[in-house]
């Protein structure tokens, strides 16, 4: 089964309760959720509080994408918030192995995200430690940007090494891409403005599906 976890960047901000109903509705099983810091990435987005009053209102699972120089620091901060999947970037300061033990030490499921110039192989240490692998198909850090096609070398290699774990793709995803990324072996696409900008929010995440 194909997991949709819309990102919540691309929805209306003055009226995030009445857009996660409108999801949930529409069948979406996770939410996306981007923390930046403007360090990480050249872009700063929303934190723990947003999350926190999300949490109050939302039984969808909060998938917690971290795009901040320094995650270890703040994994107790987000599992509190109400964080299930908390996902860090291989390329952050913080040391993997510390990591994914404080996420995990906290209740959590542990994600990795690669940003598209990573090497796939770097991330291979870490598979059978980690419940899921974000590959991301455009730079981090805005969202609305083109899909790029090479990350589905990286989604086959991912799923030849580790047949069980959770592959999320983020970045430029639709219909067709999506697509792609689920005959490459991706079970899990995280889709914004094609979902949240959709005037049939159900029929956008069926078409994922």
């Amino acid at each position: 089964m194909t997991m949709i976890s819309p990102s919540l960047l691309a929805a209306n901000f003055a009226c995030l309760d009445r857009e996660l109903e409108r999801i949930t509705r529409g069948g979406a099983q996770w939410l996306h959720l981007d923390v930046m810091d403007g360090i990480f990435v050249p872009n700063i987005s929303f934190g723990i509080p947003v999350i926190q009053s999300l949490r109050s209102i939302s039984a969808l699972t909060f998938d917690v994408h971290l795009m901040i120089q320094e995650p270890l620091r703040y994994v107790q901060a987000f599992a509190d918030a109400g964080a299930d999947i908390l996902t860090f970037h291989l390329e952050s300061s913080s040391d993997p192995e510390a990591t994914i033990r404080e996420i995990h030490r906290c209740g959590m499921k542990v994600g990795i995200s690669i940003k598209p110039g990573t090497p796939v192989e770097e991330v291979f240490p870490y598979l059978n430690q980690i419940e899921l692998l974000l590959v991301m198909s455009v730079e981090p850090g805005f969202g609305g940007q083109k899909f790029m096609p090479e990350c589905l070398d990286k989604i086959r290699a991912l799923r030849e090494k580790a047949p069980k774990l959770d592959i999320s793709v983020d970045g430029g995803i639709n219909a067709q891409t999506g697509a792609a990324c689920r005959e490459a072996g991706a079970n899990v696409l995280v889709a914004g403005s094609y979902v949240f900008g959709a005037q049939d929010t159900a029929a956008a995440i069926a078409s994922l599906q």
